[in-house]
């Protein structure tokens, strides 16, 4: 098990490229089902979650070529195959994207239970509530079988505004007959990128942005070239990392837009933070003080569904309040168990009081020491980066493999800002 030797208290500084949303990426990759052409997407993160989905999808048969840096090259000439891998499904959560695709293009499909961070329930009848509208049927014991005749349009109301099952009901449903209409449907900028690819793939896609999507079917998609932006998590996370350090970074092609409420809530921690075009810059040698609510009341932090503040930020946000003079409430609201991580915070040094599994209150701030911890998940893992960053002496951390799952060469880029950081 490999694992971060980081020795803290120096503040980082320089440039940085973020890499491609993985998030975007995911149901990118799986969309190549819909279409026997080649499809080109470009800037890629070359991460462990990408990884294992284009296992999946070589698997089912699928031509995969890298034609570029950070370009891979899909075509689903033939898939030879309905079953997926239970092994490679284990792995990733993403792995559920194939379903909506698989039934648009074979009619039918077998897989295992989906992997990914254990940050709480993470339930799946949204994807198959909406894939019986469709006129799928779904038969569950130890595996999801789902087949479909056909699939044909109709008005589905998502019971949660769920990412992933926004995007496997736009997939199935760009092939399916008639039309269908999304309602409560996700507006993350990763469910946009799908939408916008799918569009320029031949669907009739409309009301992106929005949560209402409107998809008249088509007979048959074609190949595309399809550009994923930036990951609006990373350019958050090296927010947190820069504002935590007391360092200077420029975030490039950082796409400002994607950031607002995000900013908005550093700018709540004190933060100041500078947008000049598409890139960001976050000054050195801040001291932050957190802005009290008008009424002298605590602050609150609260995640939801877009446009509100993105859950994988959380994690990353209470790491930079540990930094911060003055006390926060953090209300997650979407997972129950992804504040149990700051049990390692406090180990650090951090003072932080866990009211319940969705609630957390940061007294700041407080000088964190070097500790040997483990990472529980992707943003988690990434947070006590920040804090052994930040911390002072030698800091350990273990399971790393998590991060990598969703950092590009994290080490690379952090030692490139001047960290001193070392795999092991």
């Amino acid at each position: 098990m490999a694992k971060f030797i980081i020795e803290g208290g120096i503040p980082l500084e320089g440039e940085i490229i973020p890499s491609g949303n993985k998030n975007a990426a995911l149901p990118l990759l799986a969309a190549s089902l819909l279409t026997d052409e080649p499809l080109v997407l470009r800037n890629v993160p070359l991460i462990g979650d990408v990884g294992t989905m284009l296992a999946l999808l070589e698997d089912l048969g699928v031509e995969i070529s890298f034609t570029g840096e950070k370009e891979v090259t899909l075509r689903a000439r033939d898939v030879k195959k309905t079953a997926l891998r239970e092994d490679l499904c284990r792995q990733i959560r993403a792995s559920i994207l194939l379903a909506g695709p698989m039934l648009a293009r074979c009619g039918q499909v077998k897989l295992g239970p989906p992997g990914g961070d254990v940050i709480g329930r993470r339930r799946l009848d949204t994807h198959f509530i909406a894939f019986k509208a469709l006129g799928a049927q779904v038969d569950v014991d130890a595996r999801y079988y789902l087949s479909a005749s056909s699939l044909h349009g109709t008005d589905i109301l998502l019971d949660e505004a769920s990412v992933t099952g926004t995007e496997n009901v736009l997939m199935a449903a760009a092939l399916a007959k008639g039309t269908t209409i999304i309602r409560n449907a996700a507006s993350e900028p990763h469910v946009q990128d799908l939408a916008r690819c799918l569009n320029q793939m031949g669907a009739r896609i409309s009301g992106i942005g929005s949560n209402v999507l409107v998809v008249e079917g088509v007979d048959r998609l074609h190949g595309t070239v399809f550009e994923i932006p930036s990951d609006h998590i990373e350019v958050g996370s090296f927010i947190g990392l820069a504002l935590a350090t007391g360092g200077q970074i420029l975030i490039k092609k950082a796409v400002p837009e994607n950031m607002r409420m995000a900013l908005m809530v550093f700018e709540r921690l004190g933060a100041r933070v500078e947008i000049r075009g598409e890139d960001i810059l976050v000054p050195a040698g801040q001291e932050l003080v957190v802005r009290d609510e008008m009424d002298g009341a605590i602050p609150k932090v609260e995640d939801g569904p877009w446009p509100a503040f993105p859950a994988d930020l959380m994690s990353i946000a209470i790491v930079t309040a540990t930094q911060a003079k003055g006390t926060v409430l953090f209300f997650e609201k979407m997972f129950e168990s992804r504040l149990f991580f700051v049990d390692k915070l406090i180990a650090m040094g951090a003072r932080i009081i866990l009211c319940d599994p969705h609630r957390a209150v940061v007294v700041g701030p407080s000088k964190l020491h070097g500790e040997q911890v483990s990472s529980p998940d992707i943003r988690a893992g990434m947070a006590l980066v920040i804090a052994a960053l930040c911390a002072q002496g030698q800091s350990e951390i273990s399971n790393i493999e998590q991060i990598d799952r969703g950092y590009e060469n994290i080490d690379e880029k952090l030692r490139s800002l001047g960290a001193r950081i070392e795999r092991r």
